[in-house]
């Protein structure tokens, strides 16, 4: 105690000191409540920063190919822009061609959101809630605040060790991580009530209703309870909303008052736009993309590289930037697929000798399957054994890894774990169209619709019936009701 007591004295003189001797000087006037800043960039530096960092963000995500989509965003971003604390910005809205749920800004006014939220989002009002609640990001300049207070702690912890001898230990080094952390992480979740505050009066002041803003808070709110379901369904932690460090306000009571508060704003009672929003997204792309393959049931499509192949039933499987992975039920047993291109003209068993550097591979055996030729055998790792196989398919390797959670199930999954290598095939003519991508339909629900009938008929792998519940704001238990208008997966 006498230590850690000793050391946030040092950190507190530290600062005063530096704060001083000029060394962390840099204030600028807070364009939304017209108090001083402590920030170490120039607005000039703040717009090269988005400048900078766009492109890479496109080349990262992609953008969503649509033209007429990508203008109703930019549209509706310009509407909440024109009544914003920093108007004279020009403001760039982008949906990215992902799945993943999520929407962010850059400095400056680079602003994007991610067709995976747009799936699940169920009005313009709510597309109006994100794209507001990232402005009021832009206006706030959180981005380059959090980013001159990293800085700032960085820079304290450099000259401190310097000028302060007991801040060179390592224990004082995780003592003043710790710190920094809490202290920056505590400090976004202020920015989130903030920004939410901001996105609600812009939504006021441009005729949209604010109640939106907390309804976009329910839908993710959703997802991250479903996403906890779904780990725990893999025997896996989920980290999410009700984390320690959660990226919304865990305090509902205030955002509810700063929602509340935005209505003095309000010049009617509101648009909410459910049906023009659902006719804007009607035939987006829904989960995977074609580029990285379609997940369809326990089966795995893609066009590109050309190859198929089947998982076990009732598995979580997971599509990754570059590999797919299956989990069994509660994480008892995974595989993990990856690819290589081959470069010499070898034998399989050389490839996970050489390439793998799999030496002593115990029970290795030549496979045959769908006209392709690979090997298979056992290898050890943490005291588990590991099935290794790879198949060839032209001028690549695909590479399979499978273990068990325990030990002792390792024979109980192996023959799964073959099914799965030897179900690996040449995309068929008649498997190209599933290959496809997954898109929204909008339909009139009738009275034989059900979302039990909807799931038997979709390609979505993991829980259909829930997330087809996500799309439409009825997770966990609500069902459809005759003659709304819905979103369906084809």
């Amino acid at each position: 105690m006498n230590i850690i007591n000793t050391t946030y004295k040092s950190l507190c003189r530290l600062t005063g000191a530096l704060l001083f001797l000029g060394l962390l000087s840099g204030c600028a006037q807070n364009p939304v409540t017209g108090g001083q800043d402590f920030v170490m960039f120039s607005e000039n530096k703040e717009l090269e920063m988005g400048r900078t960092y766009h492109p890479q963000i496109v080349k990262e995500y992609g953008l969503y190919e649509d033209e007429a989509l990508q203008r109703y965003v930019q549209d509706i971003g310009q509407r909440l822009a024109a009544v914003s604390h920093r108007d004279d910005l020009v403001y760039r809205f982008t949906v990215l061609d992902s799945p993943v749920i999520n929407a962010f800004a850059l400095p400056g006014g680079y602003i994007y959101i991610t067709r995976g939220l747009m799936s699940y989002l169920n009005s313009e009002a709510e597309l109006a809630a994100v794209l507001g609640h990232e402005i009021g990001h832009v206006t706030a300049r959180h981005g380059v605040r959090q980013q001159s207070a990293a800085q700032a702690a960085n820079l304290g912890y450099t000259l401190g060790a310097i000028l302060v001898p007991g801040l060179r230990t390592a224990g004082a080094q995780d003592l003043f991580n710790l710190f920094g952390g809490a202290l920056l992480s505590g400090y976004g979740r202020e920015h989130e009530l903030e920004s939410d505050r901001l996105g609600a009066e812009y939504l006021a002041r441009s005729g949209y209703n604010p109640q939106a803003m907390i309804n976009v808070i329910g839908v993710l709110k959703d997802q991250a309870t479903f996403a906890e379901a779904e780990a725990k369904k893999q025997g896996q932690d989920y980290q999410g909303y009700h984390g320690l460090f959660a990226s919304h306000p865990d305090n509902d009571t205030r955002l509810q008052e700063v929602v509340k508060a935005a209505d003095r704003y309000k010049t009617s009672e509101g648009v909410e736009g459910a049906e023009r929003y659902l006719k804007r997204i009607d035939g987006m792309v829904f989960g995977d993309s074609e580029s990285q393959g379609i997940r369809s049931g326990r089966n795995f499509y893609h066009g590109e590289m050309q190859f198929a192949l089947s998982f076990p039933v009732n598995w979580h499987i997971q599509n990754n930037p570059s590999s797919l992975r299956a989990v069994a039920p509660q994480g008892s047993a995974i595989i993990e697929m990856g690819v290589s291109d081959l470069n010499r003209k070898q034998s399989p068993a050389e490839f996970i000798r050489d390439r793998l550097n799999i030496k002593d591979l115990k029970s290795g055996e030549p496979i045959t399957s769908n006209g392709l030729q690979g090997y298979t055998g056992l290898a050890a790792a943490q005291g588990k054994t590991v099935r290794v196989a790879v198949m060839y398919l032209r001028e690549q390797a695909f590479i399979f890894i499978a273990t068990t959670k325990a030990a002792g199930d390792f024979k109980r999954f192996d023959a799964s774990f073959r099914e799965t290598v030897m179900s690996f095939h040449a995309l068929r003519d008649d498997e190209k169209h599933l290959a496809k991508a997954q898109r929204i339909e909008v339909v009139q629900v009738s009275k034989n619709d059900s979302y039990a009938s909807w799931a038997a008929s979709t390609r979505i792998s993991n829980s259909p019936i829930q997330q087809l519940r996500l799309l439409n704001g009825h997770y966990p238990n609500d069902e459809l009701q005759p003659g709304q208008l819905a979103k369906r997966i084809r």
